[in-house]
């Protein structure tokens, strides 16, 4: 079977909609991931490999992406990067590869669902677990403030998702359809304000897997100058606050918005 171009793969894996949807297509996949996941599904389609097999492997690469946080010094924060930046081409080709050959599937959607909750709890442990110095390698012994700092992160960063993903299943069993992308403003005129501030600084995306990942990125240069782990800690330390403060701010939009009505 010859491979298909990326001009015909296109309209097919990349139909009306997928990069202009506001709460499902992240900004690294509009702004290039697609254009580079295309290269790669035209020579996946026509292998023997699953779309279901990428995304356990996608899953698999953003939990490697937590793990890799555990290697000191700034080598581990470039691996974390790296695996995350994969995670997000795997995340786009499983997909793609199952609407060219006719393959979606509600397991896959499900599979790909928990892949992003297992992928962002990863990261977020892992970083909280770095900031502790679990090997001892900057002090004496861990300081396990910090690991219960980034589990708290994690546990944020999934209650978020779960509070979006609750939506559904509440309409489901309440006989309702898929909610719609306007259905997410508030009813309320203060509080449709307060999102579209909250909206703007888009402080809520640093607990994103791609967010955070550079993040740590950051502080590990920044530590690598000073010599400790001091701005791993802050970043750990703004990651659990943020991530509480969405939870929060992120319930309260649910319910003062249409969605489920």
């Amino acid at each position: 079977m010859s491979k298909p171009s990326v001009a015909e793969l296109r309209p097919v894996v990349h139909p009306d909609g997928v990069k202009d949807r506001r709460s499902g297509e992240h900004w690294a996949g509009r702004l290039y991931m697609r254009e580079i996941s295309l290269r790669w599904t035209r020579h996946l389609v026509t292998s023997r490999v699953t779309p279901n097999q990428l995304t356990y492997l996608m899953v698999l690469t953003g939990v490697a992406a937590g793990a890799a946080l555990l290697i000191p010094g700034l080598a581990g924060a470039i691996a974390g990067v790296l695996l995350i930046q994969l995670y997000l081409l795997l995340d786009c080709v499983d997909g793609e590869v199952a609407r060219w050959r006719g393959q979606t599937s509600i397991t896959g959607v499900y599979l790909d669902r928990v892949g992003h909750y297992l992928a962002e709890a990863a990261l977020l442990t892992g970083f909280g677990l770095r900031a502790a110095d679990v090997f001892a390698v900057e002090e004496p012994a861990p300081n396990w403030l910090w690991a219960f700092l980034g589990t708290l992160a994690a546990l944020g960063a999934i209650l978020i998702k779960a509070e979006t993903d609750l939506v559904d299943v509440a309409r489901s069993r309440g006989g309702l359809p898929a909610v719609k992308d306007e259905a997410a403003t508030p009813r309320s005129s203060g509080m449709a304000l307060a999102r579209r501030a909250a909206a703007a600084l888009k402080f809520h995306r640093l607990v994103g897997g791609v967010e955070a990942s550079l993040l740590i990125l950051f502080v590990a240069v920044l530590d690598l100058v000073r010599g400790d782990l001091f701005f791993t800690r802050l970043g750990v330390a703004l990651l659990a606050a943020v991530a509480l403060v969405q939870t929060l701010l992120h319930l309260v939009s649910v319910l003062a918005s249409s969605r489920l009505r």
